[in-house]
């Protein structure tokens, strides 16, 4: 059995549904995406996007359908994404095993294979 590329949780699956109820984006697929820039060369990008392209790795977790450009499952292999919720409020994080680095503030980061190219914070 091959590992998927990534893995939602519940909690997070659960927000995305709520999201997607609240933006009448229902029937929509999630997109998983990494972006150039940031401080430390690559940061993340979730949308909703109404169909899936031909370049694209499907994946469906927790009555969600996760669509990601094949060009970046290498990168997100084996990335666990999760919603906490605290008295400050919620939001999603990322756990990518590929990161060697992450910048300060926290929404980029870098690996071995693929630095990107930086941005000020």
């Amino acid at each position: 059995m091959t590992e998927e590329v990534l893995h939602l949780t519940e909690a997070a699956a659960l927000q995305i549904k709520e999201m997607m109820k609240e933006n009448e984006e229902e029937g929509s697929f999630l997109r998983v995406a990494i972006k150039g820039g940031g401080c430390s060369g690559l940061s993340y990008g979730m949308g909703f996007a109404p169909e899936k392209e031909d370049n694209d790795y499907l994946t469906e977790q927790h009555g969600i359908q996760v669509i990601v450009d094949n060009n970046d499952t290498a990168i997100l292999k084996g990335t666990k994404i999760d919603f906490k919720q605290s008295l400050m409020g919620g939001g999603f994080t990322i756990d990518n095993p590929n990161a060697i680095a992450s910048c300060g503030c926290g929404s980029s980061f870098r690996t071995a294979v693929n630095a990107g190219t930086p941005e000020e914070c």
